[in-house]
């Protein structure tokens, strides 16, 4: 674990420090759209039997890396591990997504929910963050990550995937306490998590909040801000967290930036939402920003995404603390070539910004 980083530039670019060029990596980086992650996926059985396994979580976290420059590798893993932990019955249907067995709809349910332990349940998502670190030997920094309270009660909720996620919000309006005891667990559970992964050899941590962004202004500082702040909280209470730099990112949350930099996070996750510039200016270089290209974008022409990658970094401009990424996950059907496009055109872009 203490083999000297080759490549830094994204650590630097989280503590807003000079980089020789804008460092990259992809949100669901490692995924279907690479056909060496469909043959693994193949051999596993299954998704979960890929991200139970920590040789194969290692195999596909590394695959991406093989084909193209990035400055970082994510753990391959899901974001609905803690709540499969607490014994909910995971599973994921074909074509259906996510399914819980045993959804949590009332105080009762809630009541009995525990924060799972780091070496039991849990123990196959750290091998695997161990060996993955391992098998990178100082290549690229690693990142660990977590679904955010809000995103995971989204889910063990309403039980499967949703357009509204209308039962937790019922919840939220009708039982606010209830909501806020799911909340709390899930913040405790979540920041464990997190050190655990910190503890094992993670160098970033990221949470995800994916399902942010269908609450309104009140709401959303409520019931997923204010567990994300609890959080980053418990992190910095611990050794080895604290010394990482954390990432939130609440996808369609562009108005809350500022309140977000307020947390003591490291950086923020942008969508394509909002301007990059605009986002610079609404946390006054308080934290990095993490963006924010449009991820239907793969889907045009090399020319297209070369300059579409351009106009996202002629938007943050030469500022210190910005890491290249998409506004949300990869897609199945992007061709892997696409990547390599941006990729290269991050980078080289990033270096003439540098010398204007």
């Amino acid at each position: 674990m203490t083999t000297p980083l080759k490549n830094d530039r994204f650590l630097r670019a989280l503590r807003r420090e000079p980089t020789d060029t804008t460092p990259i990596w992809v949100m669901r980086q490692a995924g279907r759209y690479l056909p060496e992650y469909r043959a693994t996926r193949a051999r596993a059985g299954s998704f979960m039997g890929l991200a139970q396994h920590p040789e194969f979580a290692c195999e596909v976290t590394l695959q991406p890396l093989a084909r193209f420059e990035l400055d970082a590798a994510i753990l391959f893993s899901d974001i609905l591990t803690i709540p499969d932990a607490m014994g909910l019955g995971l599973s994921f249907a074909a074509g259906e997504g996510p399914q819980f067995a045993h959804p949590v709809r009332d105080a009762a349910a809630i009541d009995k929910l525990a924060v799972p332990d780091m070496d039991g349940e849990l123990r196959y998502v750290m091998d695997a963050v161990r060996l993955i670190r391992k098998e990178l030997d100082g290549r690229v920094p690693l990142i660990g990550f977590s679904g955010s309270p809000w995103t995971l009660a989204c889910y063990m909720v309403e039980g499967h995937g949703s357009r509204d996620f209308a039962t937790l919000k019922a919840m939220c309006w009708n039982e606010p306490a209830v909501a806020h005891r799911l909340l709390d667990t899930l913040a405790r559970a979540v920041a464990a998590y997190l050190i655990a992964q910190a503890h094992a050899g993670a160098q970033a941590l990221m949470v995800f909040d994916t399902w942010g962004g269908l609450l309104g202004p009140a709401p959303f500082r409520e019931f997923s801000l204010r567990y994300m702040a609890q959080v980053i909280d418990l992190l910095q209470a611990d050794p080895v967290a604290r010394e990482l730099p954390t990432i939130l990112f609440s996808k369609g949350a562009g108005q809350h930036l500022a309140t977000m930099a307020d947390t003591g996070c490291a950086a923020l996750g942008v969508d394509w939402t909002i301007d990059l510039a605009d986002a610079r200016r609404a946390v006054a270089g308080r934290v990095a920003l993490q963006g924010n290209l449009d991820p239907a974008i793969l889907r045009a022409g090399p020319d297209v995404i070369r300059r579409e990658a351009r106009a996202v970094l002629d938007s943050y401009g030469n500022h210190p603390g910005h890491v290249f990424n998409l506004g949300h996950g990869i897609t199945p059907e992007v061709d892997p070539d696409h990547v390599a496009a941006l990729v290269d055109e991050v980078h080289a872009y990033g270096r003439a910004l540098r010398t204007k």
